[in-house]
């Protein structure tokens, strides 16, 4: 997949494998999730992406279900997925190609093994404040340090990870998301419920930082950010404070 071997099978190569059923629990709740995302208005311009790992006892790394081209997060439907295998992108059930995104959340998925979910959004205010000049969104909140766990990764616009994934091997186990200037982000989840809550927690951190940052410059005072410090401290803790239930004593 990073370019150093030829691949056995081509990207969106047709291969159907009756060993691969689609389970209708995961793509019941790709649906349920991929509604929920656009009914927080966060599937904008009608573009996006997401991504669920499911086991499979033939494909050490799971396969991939994923919605195709031409079908928005919003419209997405049951009978409209397709299932992947990881290293190569083959279609092992389905019809239809997927987006060129899928390239990008497969090799996160191959990179990452604790990591099953990854929503890539084109979110509008993300890209706006990055675009008026602040280099990094900062955290105002509890909340986002304990969830995210990991600081963002911030990509410049000239980078496409999207199209080249090569860079990806370089950042991507130090962090739960990517931060894409002038494009968007890419939330990872070790559970779909974990990825989708990390998304949200990641939005409302980008609306606080717009207000926080407007009210400041109109009264003169200076926002109070939660410090690097901190957060890792926050980090280091979030499962006993997110999920104490499954945090061994």
């Amino acid at each position: 997949m990073d370019g150093s071997t030829a691949p056995a099978y081509r990207v969106n190569e047709l291969t159907p494998d009756p060993r691969v059923a689609f389970d209708p629990k995961v793509a019941g709740d790709y649906v349920t999730y991929a509604h929920r995302l656009a009914a927080r208005g966060l599937v904008n311009s009608s573009v996006g992406g997401m991504v669920i790992r499911a086991p499979h006892p033939d494909h050490p790394d799971g396969i991939c279900y994923a919605k195709p081209q031409g079908v928005s997060l919003e419209e997405v439907e049951v009978e409209d997925l397709v299932i992947t295998d990881i290293p190569y992108g083959r279609i092992l059930q389905g019809a239809r190609a997927t987006t060129v995104g899928h390239q990008m959340n497969r090799e996160i998925l191959r990179l990452r093994p604790d990591v099953n979910c990854v929503i890539h959004l084109h979110h509008d205010e993300t890209i706006a404040f990055l675009a008026a000049g602040f280099q990094e969104i900062r955290s105002f909140s509890l909340t986002y340090g304990f969830l995210m766990q990991k600081p963002a990764h911030y990509l410049p616009a000239s980078i496409n990870v999207e199209e080249d994934v090569a860079p990806i091997k370089t950042f991507i186990q130090d962090t739960n998301c990517i931060i894409m200037r002038r494009h968007g982000f890419t939330v990872l989840g070790r559970t779909l419920s974990e990825a989708y809550h990390r998304t949200c927690v990641l939005v409302s951190e980008v609306k606080r930082n717009i207000i926080v940052e407007t009210l400041c410059a109109v009264t003169g005072k200076s926002p109070e950010y939660i410090s690097d410090e901190d957060l890792a401290q926050m980090g280091k803790h979030g499962d006993a404070v997110m999920y104490p239930t499954l945090v061994k004593r």
